[in-house]
């Protein structure tokens, strides 16, 4: 296989990479029940006592206008939703069960320089629903009667809300949300404080509902998008998606120590984290209302209270950004909701030297270009081969065109001759193909690196490219990046054997490549720009090389 060659197989391995993401978005076979090997238990029982919770409709409660700066020490029954915000993040608690109905990262616009507009995670409206709730369950537990509890605000400040429900025998419920200065994690407790004179059991519920009324952002052009859906980690399962389709076809069901469940979205997560230290039961649901409602669960074991004892129950709900160092402090595994791909290996690696480069210099534009740089050091070896063989071919080209004009048509003697020829000269047609296909996968490494990395998002670079996850507004990268593969088309040695077709698809590969990179990002076709203009230039230099060191051999 000759140098043309390879570059075509490239090319055509790229777009084909692109075509099976897509694939397996639309048409993958999905699992249709949970790993057999973990241990399952039926949970029929808690299932009929949580359907409840999911059958009531939005409310549009109004905002409270309790949270100061000064704490409530006497109790308020309110039916108004109160905020819970830090410098990140500003939460609203429905009163009526304590759930989490509304969230907002106030640090992310919903679109570049759309300030007053801000990402909106969590909302319960009559047209859209993502809400994240959590309960007890247990007899005379606030989630166990026919309607949910209406919780009492015993303490409310921008940080800290206390709730509290007593049931009829006396038994005290507070339920307390909690979320510190620039911090994305909300803890959430149950103090349960039993003055009766019997004991009492109650396990903990948290899960997240959502509709389908998503729609997947495009990440990357081409009809790549960003995985929308569910996620769970197991201890069999490091970490496994669970989409709506899976979700239809067979429930979740899985028993595990730890583990968590989790909404992904393009650049964010909403996740449930409970104690990693209990057998928890992972399980999901598809609902039949006006949303066709599909939630993912976590139900911590049994805790019982005895008679005139207190005890207390936690969870963590995380709401914000996929920041892989804060995840993974969070919660074993919950890092790897930003999913490289089948070469994460490579792609870890890279990011880590992604955000050294930014620390230095402080723009995600010139971060991308050292580490451009940075992978064509570290590949010189084979580049050098590649590049050589180039060289060699190059120099034989004045012999390729005798034999073509010698053997005319006759294809498989002009092959015979030619690979006669190369033995003679100790060429190796294959030596410009083999680098290629070891480069292959640190770019397709580096490809989700830029597409799954929030920090990327809305980052500038220079000039008019104001945002690296965008696609250019003006196809001057994509343009140039054409101009450049044209460059390196026209520098690599062409086969004399070569079908017309395939020289054909040659000249207008430049073209195609040019058309899809005007829809990918900008940060993307940055890269490849830059990795064409250094590999012209290692080219160039390699060439003159060769042809010297040929030149004092002759001489």
């Amino acid at each position: 296989m000759e140098s043309s060659r390879g570059i075509l197989f490239l090319a055509l391995a790229f777009i084909s990479f692109l075509l099976f993401q897509q694939w397996q978005t639309d048409y993958a076979p999905k699992q249709t029940t949970a790993d057999s090997s973990i241990n399952h238990q039926p949970m029929s029982d808690v299932h009929s006592d949580i359907a409840q919770i999911d059958s009531y409709t939005p409310s549009d409660l109004p905002v409270s206008d309790i949270p100061s700066a000064e704490p409530q020490s006497q109790k308020a029954v309110t039916n108004q939703l109160l905020k819970l915000e830090n410098s990140v993040l500003l939460l609203k608690v429905n009163p009526k069960g304590g759930d989490v109905v509304f969230a907002q990262l106030k640090q992310f616009n919903q679109e570049l320089n759309s300030e007053d507009r801000k990402i909106q995670i969590l909302e319960e409206t009559a047209n859209s629903l993502f809400v994240a709730k959590s309960g007890l369950l247990g007899k005379g537990a606030p989630d166990s009667e026919k309607e949910r509890a209406l919780y009492q605000v015993i303490d409310h400040s921008d940080s800290i809300l206390k709730l509290s429900w007593v049931n009829s025998e006396g038994v005290e419920f507070i339920k307390q949300f909690e979320i510190a200065e620039n911090s994305y994690q909300i803890n959430v407790s149950y103090q349960i404080n039993n003055q009766s004179n019997t004991a009492n059991q109650v396990r903990l519920f948290t899960q997240l509902n959502r509709d389908r009324n998503v729609q997947a952002s495009n990440m990357g052009g081409f009809g790549v998008q960003a995985y929308t859906g569910a996620a769970y980690s197991s201890e069999e399962t490091r970490y496994e998606k669970y989409d709506f389709d899976d979700m239809d076809d067979a429930n979740l069901n899985i028993k595990t120590k730890g583990g968590w469940v989790a909404y992904l979205q393009h650049y964010f997560v909403t996740a449930w984290i409970p104690d990693q230290n209990l057998m928890n039961e992972l399980s999901s649901q598809v609902l039949n209302d006006q949303f066709k409602t599909s939630l993912v669960r976590v139900i911590q074991p049994w805790v019982e209270i005895g008679a005139k004892a207190s005890k207390e129950i936690n969870t963590v709900l995380y709401i914000g950004p996929k920041d892989q160092d804060v995840l993974a402090n969070i919660a074993p595994n919950l890092d790897l909701v930003v999913d490289y791909g089948i070469f994460w290996w490579i792609g870890q690696p890279i990011f880590w030297l992604l955000t050294l480069f930014q620390g230095w210099v402080f723009n995600w534009g010139l971060a991308i270009i050292l580490v451009t740089v940075t992978v064509k050091i570290i590949l010189y070896p084979l580049a050098n081969a590649q590049y050589r063989s180039f060289a060699k071919m190059r120099m034989l080209q004045p012999k390729m065109q005798e034999l073509k004009d010698r053997y005319g048509e006759d294809r498989q003697k002009m092959s015979m001759a030619m690979m006669e020829m190369y033995k003679k000269e100790k060429v190796n047609p294959m030596g410009g193909c083999l680098p290629l296909l070891v480069q292959m996968p640190v770019f397709f490494a580096l490809y989700w690196v830029l597409l799954e990395s929030f920090e990327i998002r809305h980052a500038p670079f220079a000039f008019w490219i104001t945002d690296l996850s965008a696609a250019d507004p003006f196809y001057i990268l994509p343009i140039l990046m054409g101009i450049s593969m044209w460059a390196m088309q026209k520098m690599q040695p062409t086969s004399a054997a070569m079908d017309p077709m395939q020289q054909k698809i040659m000249q207008y590969l430049p073209v195609m490549m040019t058309v899809f990179f005007i829809f990918f990002p900008s940060g993307l076709v940055l890269y490849w720009l830059v990795n064409n203009l250094l590999s012209i230039a290692q080219q160039v230099y390699i060439t003159r090389k060769v042809e010297k060191e040929y030149a004092t051999k002759k001489a």
